[in-house]
């Protein structure tokens, strides 16, 4: 009905049409492609929009020769089984990344931990449980649940096994709560609850927790890098209106707006040990949408002092990263 045959075959307009058709085919399956993560990607922000990550190796947690990661009072260059199970510790941070180069140089990921709770969660059961039944002395479940309402007064979005926030770790492709795709799936929180009040300090032991609910942002500049080792900074997020949608539409999107809610108190943010290596692409639509709108520390530093100082360095920092991002995707 939409094409009449002559005997020369379709005519002119049903040319016409069949072409606008199979373009608007291609166009339909290249977006539903485009919305699919494969297994070894996730989102994040930058910049005001969604960006895709790939992650090409697994993670490392660095603990150099000097450190005591696990507080049994003996240098890691001294304790052999220190070193079997990787210990990615909030707050404290070596000076080299897993390259060796200076940490100063190294790209950051804003790992955002939703520190609230929309309903005011006090059932310590909803807390999520350990992945593949956690390393020794973890704290899953009920008992997590319930060490968190004690120290915070409700169950955070962060630990529960069904988030009232979306989040984009659990990655869609394997949604276990307290993991992500090439990530470590247990945490220690030993320094920062002692630099909240809510552990003893200085720290006498790890508190290990199944890897948070999580999203991601990154420095403006490095929207589209290719891969290259990145630090984890967790940023505690501490109002909903703060937190990101899904599609980017509302919440902090960007590193600048992540430093606005720093400044007024909204967010806390931190180093770590902790490194994933990815590469990151903006998406298309993100991309249209922009256009048409316009020291390091080692864990013998005082923790209350390194919550202080961590996010001011990390700012003081960033617009140097973002100078010189050009170059260092160049030279990788």
């Amino acid at each position: 009905m939409f094409c009449s045959k002559t005997p020369q075959g379709p005519g002119p307009a049903c040319h016409l049409w069949l072409a606008i058709a199979f373009g608007a085919g291609l166009s339909l399956a290249a977006s539903s492609a485009s919305a699919q993560l494969a297994p070894n990607q996730t989102h994040g922000f930058g910049n005001g929009g969604l960006v895709t990550f790939t992650y090409l190796q697994n993670f490392d947690c660095v603990e150099q020769p000097a450190m005591d990661l696990d507080f049994n009072s003996v240098k890691a260059q001294s304790d052999p089984s220190e070193l079997q199970t990787p210990i990615c510790q909030v707050v404290t941070e070596p000076t080299e990344d897993p390259t060796g180069g200076d940490i100063k140089h190294t790209a950051h990921l804003y790992v955002f931990v939703p520190m609230f709770s929309v309903d005011n969660d006090q059932n310590p059961a909803d807390a999520m449980p350990c992945p593949n039944g956690g390393r020794p002395g973890e704290l899953c479940g009920t008992a997590l649940g319930t060490a968190l309402i004690n120290a915070f007064g409700f169950l955070p979005e962060a630990w529960k096994t069904h988030p009232l926030v979306s989040t984009q770790c659990p990655d869609p492709n394997n949604p276990v709560p307290g993991t992500c795709t090439m990530h470590a799936s247990s945490v220690d929180l030993s320094f920062t609850l002692a630099a909240l009040g809510k552990a003893p300090n200085p720290p006498t032991g790890n508190i290990f927790v199944p890897t948070p609910n999580h999203s991601h942002v990154i420095d403006n500049s490095r929207v589209n890098a290719l891969p290259i080792w990145w630090e984890v900074r967790p940023v505690l997020i501490l109002h909903q209106s703060d937190w990101p949608a899904a599609d980017g539409s509302s919440g902090i999107t960007s590193s600048h707006a992540m430093d606005d809610a720093e400044a007024a108190g909204r967010a806390i943010e931190v180093g770590s040990n902790f490194f994933l290596f990815f590469s990151s692409v903006m998406s298309s639509s993100a991309t249209a949408s922009h256009d048409m709108h316009a020291m390091p520390s080692f864990h013998n530093t005082s923790s209350s002092s390194v919550l202080a100082t961590s996010a001011a360095s990390s700012a003081s920092h960033r617009s140097a990263q973002e100078a010189g991002s050009t170059a260092v995707r160049m030279q990788h």
